[in-house]
């Protein structure tokens, strides 16, 4: 069963999940005209490759640790961090620990 997408005005609970982490999967918690966010679960180990998002993006990282790589350096995320990439910029994520982001996009005005 899908889970839902958050409707306006609607409380979303974006805790760390702990002990749920090992068995949760990434799944998208708001979807609307100019912004998607998304609880991205990477894995110890996992490597998410090279892409470029379709907006401007902020990924904070809720728990566990990444290694994200943007302009050509790699840098650590951890709980209570986060970072900002303009549209379009190279990155990609490998997970250190196992661990869950929240991802926000800020989708282009068509």
């Amino acid at each position: 069963m899908a889970i839902p997408h958050a409707r306006p005005g609607e409380v979303v609970d974006v805790r760390p999940l702990g002990s749920a982490l090992a068995s949760a999967q990434t799944h998208t918690l708001v979807r609307a005209e100019q912004v998607e966010v998304i609880r991205l679960v990477v894995p110890a180990g996992k490597e998410i490759e090279e892409h470029k998002a379709k907006g401007e993006i902020v990924v904070q990282c809720l728990e566990g640790r990444v290694a994200f790589t943007a302009f050509g350096k790699a840098q650590t995320l951890e709980a209570g961090t986060l970072l900002y990439l303009p549209t379009g910029e190279p990155h990609s994520v490998k997970g250190v620990e196992d661990a869950s982001l929240l991802l926000t996009i800020l989708l282009p005005k068509h």
